[in-house]
């Protein structure tokens, strides 16, 4: 008890002292804010002296209604030229949006221009196709074709009744011709695969000119004609060309086997080869023979060159084509036409 008893002067005192300390400090808040306020309510009288003979307008105010008012001028003021820079930014976007409008309205009218070009193509197209169907004997009734002829009237691409509502009418042509194109897939294919199939046989039987230089030509054609030495009617037994000179190549017109490499005194220098399907060709008057009897060519494989060899009355190649034991015309079975 006596320990206890000596410590609580010591609190007395510590707890006077910061009484006195909050109040000291209160009193100098209270002075302070009690001196801002007679500062802002210090008067002040505005005048307003005209250059004329007018009234002096006089009016009393204080200073925080000065300062408040110069508060709200300033912040009119900058509002001002905040909404004023907002406004020009906004003009200069509203600009910018408004060529990029017409950019894509160009754009859009390009795009339109086009579509319409690629719609008469794919008419071009459709026409093409159902006629080469047609050469090929795929008529409506094949599933080929009425594959290829299922939406392929594309005057459909042209006709805005059926359209959905809000549907740009290029938009739905495309659709329609994507649909078209998708269809002709299927005959299309089909076609390669036939003309795969088909194009051992178009190598197989003598099908282009045995000389393709640039000025080849016919001197003279299969069948009957007047002989140039003799003067008398006799039966061509194949086609002349020339060249008007010795020397260009002579190609094998299609795959085969050279069976006789030979010289007489009629045909001179002469080949001929043997092709499936009992076709032989036989080539006259060359200058140089190229091939060996036995030796297997292929199609376009130069087999020797025109010359003025045997009967003749200039440098050409006489080719015949034979089938079986029967001569036949050599231009029913070229399938490249070559200028007379």
């Amino acid at each position: 008890m006596a320990k206890s008893y000596k410590y609580r002067p010591h609190d007395k005192n510590s707890s006077f002292s910061f009484r006195s300390v909050f109040g000291s400090a209160l009193k100098a808040t209270g002075r302070f804010f009690v001196s801002v306020f007679h500062l802002f309510d210090n008067k002040l009288t505005i005048m307003i002296v005209p250059h004329s003979q007018g009234k002096v307008i006089n009016f009393q105010t204080n200073v925080f209604a000065v300062i408040l008012g110069i508060v709200l001028v300033a912040g009119v003021v900058s509002s001002f030229f905040y909404f004023n820079k907002q406004v020009v930014s906004s003009n200069n976007e509203i600009v910018r949006l408004m060529n990029e409008n017409r950019q894509t309205i160009a754009s859009l009218d390009e795009l339109r221009d086009e579509n319409n070009n690629l719609l008469q193509t794919a008419k071009r197209f459709q026409e093409s196709l159902t006629q080469s169907l047609s050469i090929l004997g795929m008529n409506q009734s094949d599933p080929i074709a009425k594959a290829a002829v299922k939406d392929s009237d594309l005057s459909s691409l042209f006709d805005t009744q059926d359209m959905a509502s809000g549907i740009l009418r290029e938009t739905s042509d495309i659709r329609q011709l994507t649909t078209y194109l998708d269809n002709a897939v299927q005959p299309l294919e089909q076609i390669g695969k036939m003309l795969e199939s088909q194009n051992s046989l178009f190598t197989d039987i003598p099908s282009i000119w045995p000389v393709q230089a640039k000025n080849a030509h016919i001197s003279m054609a299969f069948g009957p004609a007047i002989h140039p030495i003799t003067g008398q009617w006799y039966i061509h037994k194949g086609i002349d060309f020339s060249t008007w000179r010795s020397g260009d190549p002579i190609i094998a017109p299609a795959n085969g086997q050279v069976v006789t490499v030979g010289y007489n005194s009629s045909l001179g220098n002469y080949v001929i080869i043997k092709h499936k399907y009992s076709i032989y060709t036989r080539y006259a008057h060359m200058s140089t023979i190229r091939v060996k009897k036995g030796q297997m060519v292929s199609q376009k494989e130069v087999i020797g060159l025109i010359g003025n060899t045997g009967v003749t009355t200039g440098p050409h190649l006489h080719y015949e084509v034979h089938i079986g034991s029967d001569v036949v015309d050599p231009i029913k079975h070229i399938n490249v036409k070559l200028s007379n």
